[in-house]
């Protein structure tokens, strides 16, 4: 899987190992920046990633950053993009379920490195189950 992903610098050192932790399952990342804990403002480094996710150009993507708030709001102003807020196992396997979650938002200073991985690796493995949450996901896309 094609999965591309951005951090800003309280994000920057999940974001390597979550890097290396995806390479070694044999996706292909696309890292968006930044590279390195020089503070940075995160819509440069997050919004590439959701446009990269929309546009197809990758099948999904992970942002971080200190608490993953605004990477959430920020990947989720592009459309199409459906970013999960994640803080534990339960969200990120609810988010994949019931919203077909294509991005995941995670806070560096919220949680462990292990349970980051953890996250990851129960959202890739994840499968959306369609159905009523299919109808919900339509809803949320139309215009308003």
């Amino acid at each position: 899987m094609k999965i591309a992903i951005g951090s800003d610098h309280a994000g920057f050192r999940y974001k390597e190992a979550i890097i290396a932790f995806l390479t070694g399952l044999g996706h292909e990342v696309l890292d968006k920046g930044t590279d390195s804990e020089a503070p940075v403002d995160y819509p440069h480094f997050i919004r590439p990633v959701a446009l990269a996710v929309a546009a197809g150009d990758a099948e999904r993507g992970i942002v971080l950053g200190g608490s993953g708030n605004g990477e959430a709001i920020t990947a989720n102003r592009v459309r199409g993009i459906r970013c999960a807020l994640c803080w534990n196992e339960e969200s990120a396997r609810l988010g994949r379920q019931h919203n077909d979650a294509n991005v995941i938002s995670l806070g560096e200073r919220m949680m462990t490195q292990e349970m980051a991985l953890r996250i990851v690796q129960i959202w890739l493995d994840t499968p959306f189950e369609g159905g009523r949450h299919l109808t919900r996901i339509r809803e949320i896309d139309e215009d308003v």
